[in-house]
């Protein structure tokens, strides 16, 4: 079975990650009001809400429903200076690497009682101290691994010289303020920069941590942010509001929600932008005794898919009886889809589409 794929909380001290954390996972993580509450890495395994699943369960009815999955980290505050270590910043950068995408939680509310690090807000400020300290991570990656390297180019080894044209180009990039995630890679060099690690390699979704009472708009504050990197990468919450949401029951929760203008906790969509912003799809399964959804990297091909179920299905694939979604949706069983011609049988070379219901067949 493939490795869950992580989704690290990122941000200033005082932000909102732990409390965010908490909306998600209800885990009841410390969420205190100074610096490093968050030293060691607190994981959270989340359900990603999904109405076709749903729906799959009401048609099949098994005794069972199984919801694909994102894993998240809570990720302690970085300051100024974590590329030197300031803070705790060396083990903070460390836990960053291990995730795959940045959930990066920017204050966008004014509290008397929440101190900020840097004495007052700014959310286009704050995400630049972020980055920057990043970006510095970044370069001395690099640049430890361009000295090694290039002993190796002046002995005429051609791999070494190419990589050190390579390390050369990146180097000015990242010197330049700008994300490892950015930069273009020539036919081949996509390896050399995986093998870097790049914590501005990875993919970002930014949520503006709002007061409750600037939900109905988006105030100036978050405005700003979304202008700065990017309107479509921007998701607008109140951590403290969604946190709050759990201890309702669940009618309460929806008159609340209904009352402050919104269709559904924040919370769902931001899982659902993680899922995306991760680079995810999800296909589904069901037999006798469940229906499921399981979640894999989009351009997955079929084989590797069936790994996800059993390592055995991948070993001895022969075929996935695939059927769309909308299609099973349509018709209400999988014996109709057969008999309109929409089940098809598909092999190796098949990339698995989001919304594919598979039935595998392999030799055991």
């Amino acid at each position: 079975m493939s490795r869950m794929l992580k989704a690290g909380i990122v941000g200033l001290p005082n932000a909102g990650k732990s409390t965010l954390f908490n909306a998600l996972t209800a885990a009841g993580v410390p969420a205190e009001v100074y610096p490093f509450t968050t030293i060691d890495p607190n994981l959270g395994v989340v359900e990603v809400p999904d109405p076709r699943l749903d729906r799959l369960f009401e048609i099949i009815q098994p005794p069972r429903k199984v919801p694909a999955v994102v894993e998240f980290v809570d990720i302690a505050g970085l300051v100024e200076g974590a590329h030197r270590g300031e803070g705790l910043g060396n083990r903070f950068l460390a836990h960053i690497r291990e995730v795959e995408a940045l959930i990066h939680v920017v204050r966008c509310f004014d509290d008397p009682n929440v101190a900020h690090p840097a004495g007052s807000v700014d959310p286009v400020r704050d995400v630049a101290t972020v980055e920057t300290e990043l970006l510095l991570a970044d370069l001395e990656t690099v640049d430890k691994r361009f000295d090694r390297v290039q002993r190796a180019a002046r002995s005429g080894d051609r791999d070494a010289q190419r990589e050190v044209e390579v390390l050369s180009r990146l180097r000015g990039w990242l010197n330049a303020g700008r994300p490892g995630r950015d930069f273009e890679c020539g036919e081949g060099e996509e390896e050399i920069l995986a093998s870097l690690f790049l914590l501005t390699r990875k993919a970002i979704l930014y949520v503006a941590n709002v007061a409750e009472s600037s939900l109905s708009r988006q105030d100036e504050s978050a405005a700003a942010l979304a202008a700065a990197v990017g309107a479509e990468q921007v998701l607008v919450l109140c951590c403290r509001l969604e946190a709050e949401l759990l201890e309702l029951e669940s009618e309460e929760r929806s008159e609340y929600l209904q009352a402050v203008g919104l269709e559904q906790p924040g919370i769902q969509r931001l899982i659902q932008a993680t899922y995306r912003t991760l680079g995810l799809i999800t296909f589904f399964t069901f037999n006798e005794k469940e229906v499921r959804a399981w979640t894999i990297p989009g351009g997955t091909l079929a084989p590797q898919a069936a790994g996800v179920v059993h390592s055995d299905f991948e070993t001895g694939f022969i075929r996935a009886e695939t059927v769309n979604y909308s299609d099973f949706d349509r018709v209400g069983s999988l014996k109709a889809a057969r008999d309109q011609g929409l089940v098809r049988a598909e092999g190796r070379a098949h990339v698995v589409e989001d919304g594919d219901i598979l039935l595998f067949r392999a030799h055991t």
